[in-house]
């Protein structure tokens, strides 16, 4: 099965404009925080869900604005030292801070990530933390669950097992953890070495029934300029460099959704042609990792 197209609202220069574009292709699913687009993209979303009540939602924990911190201060749940960082994942933050994602996206939350736990001194600590303050969350039916989005933490902070067990410790068997999110593109391809092999952590999350959510597929609209015509002929003939880029990270072993940020009808319309079409093979996949290197 294809994965499915949904809106990554990082670098969204047009947030609402960017969500239409993405609901006129079929995208269910929006991934947001509370600090992208210098703070704003969940209120901007809240007029989105409005009109939209069977879209969903991942937003995050743990990196905040000024303004953000400012608030928690005043709330009693970041000391100042905290709120010097830039980035907490303890308990009390945590709490506060998905009830805020909530009433400022005006819709509970499918699923809240820990943002980047490999920031944290201790980052089994941080994720244990989060996931404590998340499990009750998720008990009490103000979120649907909650999960991991990285950028480089499976590169050794952590892994799926290692997620698995501390939500097991945090919320026994019944526990909540419901998915990972985690870069997969041409400029990082590890994850689809990886998969190929059986091992990784696209494989070992859906060996484990989590949802899988490839980050930066285009490496932050990077991509498109650097892919030449040769790599573009080695992996679909005839394609354009983005189109061909997103390829790859579809046809990536475990990819369930696709997170695009893009504002632009035309380039919504061009990745849902593009994941429509069948899965590159093992043998492209493999080409293209011999060519570039994982």
């Amino acid at each position: 099965m294809n994965p499915d197209l949904a809106l990554g609202t990082y670098r969204c220069r047009d947030v609402p404009q960017a969500a239409i574009h993405a609901v006129a292709c079929g995208a269910s699913w929006i991934d947001t925080a509370p600090n992208y687009h210098h703070g704003r993209a969940q209120a901007h979303l809240q007029p989105v869900f409005a009109g939209n009540r069977d879209l969903r939602v991942s937003t995050k924990v743990g990196f905040f604005t000024p303004d953000i911190a400012t608030a928690a201060g005043d709330a009693g749940v970041l000391t100042p030292a905290e709120a010097d960082s830039g980035h907490c994942l303890t308990h009390r933050y945590v709490a506060w801070q998905s009830r805020r994602n909530a009433a400022e996206l005006g819709h509970t939350p499918d699923l809240v990530f820990v943002h980047n736990p490999e920031q944290a001194a201790r980052p089994h600590d941080a994720i244990a933390s989060a996931f404590t303050a998340l499990e009750v969350e998720a008990r009490a039916g103000r979120i649907g669950g909650y999960g991991v989005a990285t950028w480089t933490g499976f590169e050794g902070a952590f892994s799926v097992a290692d997620l698995l067990d501390i939500a097991t410790r945090c919320g026994g068997p019944g526990h909540h953890l419901a998915a990972v999110q985690l870069p997969v593109s041409l400029v990082m391809l590890k994850p689809v070495a990886q998969a190929l092999g059986g091992i990784g952590p696209l494989a070992e999350a859906i060996a484990a029934g989590l949802d899988t959510f490839a980050s930066a597929p285009l490496h932050g609209g990077e991509l498109p300029s650097m892919v030449t015509d040769e790599l573009v002929h080695l992996i679909d003939p005839g394609s354009t460099p983005a189109d061909a880029a997103l390829r790859v990270t579809a046809s990536a072993p475990g990819v369930k959704r696709i997170l695009l940020g893009s504002g632009r009808a035309q380039h919504w319309e061009a990745a849902q042609r593009a994941l429509a079409l069948p899965p590159l093979s093992d043998k492209t996949l493999h080409e293209v990792i011999d060519v570039l290197g994982a």
